[in-house]
């Protein structure tokens, strides 16, 4: 089967910024996940960095993943799809020279777009609970400016993220948005928690920052309550729905175990699993069982 250029993924995906419905990319953590939501008919998706630190590490998305393992990650996730994979760069891993291999390393491993959060290092996932500690907005629209500079496809898509709202403010979390967008960045992403008054808060951030904009849906809360259509009507160009993968694989999971711990057996929660035949589909079995019998010879050649 022949493959689409990465190259080609992103100019489609930059293209989409402000043309056609709204983009949505479910949340994944490894490349089983990707080819999943490719199947599914989605046209991106999204490698959470949340739920790689659970996948490699076991452990909460509290700045343990550095750039080398979320890198290689991302490179064999991409590889498996033919969609759009857009990836959680976290603070950049530093400073604006940092930022710049960061974003060297991403487009080399084929990934379409990243986003680079304003937290203070070590980060920390921005719907734990409490207030995120962000750096001086000059610093972050410095690093957003490097970003943009280190790129050499001029597709491969810079997010800038800002974690202010939740200790300063959504007016001080508008006024980042604001810069970083002035900075150079393609799409802005304003972390908000839900809250009795989010449905008003998205609406100031689209009206307020002239820029094409990024929600955050977690599951849970006001905000997991409106559906992908409002937040078009809002005016949002990405949702990323990042818990999709891992709350729905990490509930499966416990759930057979718990039957064939009880039962000794699986036969109760087969209906809520693969097949086999499925899981080869999904693999790509076939695909590569054709690609040998092509090129292996026989033994009787």
């Amino acid at each position: 089967m022949e493959r689409i250029p990465k190259s080609t993924l992103r100019k489609q995906l930059h293209q989409r910024l402000t043309q056609g419905p709204i983009i949505v990319s479910p949340g994944i953590y490894d490349a089983f996940g990707a080819r999943l939501v490719e199947m599914a008919g989605f046209e991106a998706a999204y490698m959470t960095g949340n739920g790689v630190s659970a996948c490699l590490l076991g452990r909460a998305d509290v700045g343990l993943i550095d750039l080398t393992m979320m890198v290689a990650h991302a490179r064999r996730t991409a590889m498996a799809v033919d969609i759009p994979l857009i990836c959680d760069a976290d603070t950049g891993y530093g400073n604006a020279v940092n930022v710049r291999r960061t974003v060297e390393e991403f487009e080399a491993a084929g990934v379409a777009a990243i986003h680079l959060e304003d937290q203070v290092m070590p980060k920390r996932c921005g719907h734990l609970p409490g207030a995120r500690a962000v750096v001086p907005l000059r610093e972050h629209a410095g690093k957003i400016e490097a970003a943009c500079a280190a790129r050499t496809d001029p597709n491969f898509i810079i997010i800038a993220r800002t974690d202010a709202a939740s200790g300063f403010g959504l007016k001080e979390a508008i006024k980042r948005g604001q810069a970083y967008r002035k900075a150079g960045a393609d799409v802005i992403f304003v972390e908000l928690k839900s809250s009795p008054t989010i449905h008003e808060d998205l609406k100031r951030v689209v009206e307020e920052i002239d820029a094409p904009c990024l929600v955050n849906v977690e599951e849970y809360g006001k905000l997991g309550e409106l559906t992908v259509k409002e937040l078009e009507k809002l005016g949002f160009r990405i949702a990323i729905f990042p818990g999709v993968a891992r709350y729905a694989a990490g509930f499966a999971i416990r759930e057979t175990l718990a039957i064939l711990k009880q039962e000794g057996s699986t036969k109760q929660a087969r209906m809520r699993m693969l097949t086999a035949g499925e899981y080869h589909k999904v693999l790509k079995l076939q695909e590569l069982e054709e690609w040998e019998e092509r090129y292996q010879p026989t033994t009787e050649d």
